[in-house]
């Protein structure tokens, strides 16, 4: 990854997964984020972050799944995220929003069209709570890897065999 040092601790954030760090080691990546959203939040002044990595845009499909593994929908694991930034002193006014995926990679047709729910329901909850992604690389037909980097705030894409800084 760029930047990515020899010393760094890296955090994969799988399907439904959610990571948080402060520690400025440590590098969190979701790989693989095909119609799934990797959904990131760093507090620039604290120097701390988290990523989500959300299958499904609404819990109301299987509320029961959504108690026990609420990272596995938009609606509430990011609900989820952005309450445990919150909760450890993260600040509004220092927080950027990064979002990649929602791909169309088995759908060619646009029948189903979970990628672009997943991220009408994301763009829907980040206005009700006053946020705005400071970058996104959203749709096509590619699979994408997320990349944080805590100490720096550094975030990466790679899609497509190249890399590329987002923040």
């Amino acid at each position: 990854m760029l930047g990515q040092s020899a010393t760094s601790n890296s955090h994969y954030v799988g399907i439904a997964e959610m990571h948080i760090s402060a520690n400025p080691t440590d590098v969190i990546i979701a790989p693989n984020l095909g119609s799934c959203l990797g959904v990131l939040a760093f507090d620039t002044k604290l120097k701390i972050g988290g990523m989500v990595h959300c299958l499904l845009p609404s819990s109301t499909s299987d509320p029961e799944k959504a108690t026990l593994k609420p990272c596995t929908y938009v609606d509430t694991g990011v609900t989820v995220l952005l309450d445990t930034l919150f909760k450890k002193g993260a600040d509004r006014k220092t927080l950027i929003m990064v979002c990649v995926g929602g791909a169309s990679l088995s759908d060619p047709n646009g029948v189903f069209e979970i990628g672009k729910k997943n991220f009408t329901i994301l763009r829907k909850l980040l206005w009700k709570n006053n946020l705005l992604l400071k970058a996104e690389d959203i749709g096509g037909e590619c699979c994408r890897t997320l990349t944080l980097e805590i100490a720096t705030g550094a975030v990466t894409l790679k899609s497509n065999g190249s890399t590329r800084k987002l923040v």
